[in-house]
């Protein structure tokens, strides 16, 4: 499809739905419409989108810190907003070697901004569908090295992917391509918590080309299948190692994680 005819600012986007919920400024009229829409009647859906953006933060500082990990495909990265997967990882170990993959051409557009990273390591983007994995492996492997351990992010994504065999084939395309010691982090809409239902109706109804399909908490961890499931497993966002505070336990949200590794075969 061209570029142009994929720029349309007369109908909402996911991705700059999602930059209004998080603060940012890369949107248009309809998108903060459909974001008020929604959100007014899912009023847990703001807080879920904020949350998956705060595990991304700890994931990356996990992977990067206590993990070692020096190389990251962020697959479906969404617009630039502040601490991008480049800007947390480099913050870690400047060496850090990021490929940020998206669809959207208005994240083509703001690309330059997610390829502003430390002179030590290193930044590419990959315009590209997350069904087209090789593609998307044989245009990364220009910046990352898959003989050594990658950390494959794909978060708020594969709910857009509603054939399970569909989605199974791409994680398997990816895993099959990552050495071992490498890693998956994934957040998806889970159905166990109750207003995800209406959380879907709401978006599914709101004219976005994307629709979102759903998974329970078994169904997200049956994603992981092959990999080894790191602490505490698939969780609300909110619970997947969060940060001391004086709140006390973070609530639940509509949107569950996981992080699991790649072992040796």
């Amino acid at each position: 499809m061209p570029p142009d005819e994929r720029f349309r600012t007369d109908r909402p986007v996911s991705a700059r739905v999602w930059d209004y919920w998080l603060g940012g400024k890369d949107h248009y009229e309809v998108d903060r419409e459909t974001g008020e829409r929604v959100a007014r009647d899912v009023p847990g859906i703001v807080s879920a989108a904020r949350s998956d953006r705060l595990f991304l933060g700890r994931c990356v500082r996990h992977l990067a810190g206590d993990a070692g990990v020096r190389q990251f495909l962020d697959v479906g990265t969404g617009l630039p907003t502040v601490d991008n997967t480049h800007e947390i990882a480099q913050r870690v170990a400047p060496e850090s070697r990021v490929v940020y993959v998206d669809n959207d051409p208005l994240v083509l557009a703001h690309a330059r901004a997610l390829l502003a990273g430390t002179p030590e390591g290193a930044t590419d983007y990959v315009d590209a569908d997350v069904r087209d994995p090789e593609r998307i492996l044989g245009e990364a492997a220009r910046t990352l090295d898959f003989g050594r351990p990658v950390a494959l992010m794909m978060l708020a994504l594969l709910h857009f992917v509603p054939d399970d065999g569909e989605a199974r084939r791409i994680l398997r395309t990816f895993t099959d391509a990552l050495a071992p010691g490498s890693f998956v982090a994934l957040s998806h809409a889970c159905l166990d918590v109750d207003v995800t239902r209406a959380a879907t109706d709401a978006w599914n109804s709101s004219g976005t080309p994307q629709l979102i399909r759903a998974r329970t908490a078994k169904e997200i961890e049956a994603l992981f299948d092959g990999l080894d499931l790191v602490e505490p497993g698939v969780v609300s966002c909110p619970r997947w190692r969060p940060e001391p505070s004086p709140w006390g336990e973070p609530p639940e949200t509509m949107t569950f994680c996981g992080v699991a590794r790649k072992l040796p075969s």
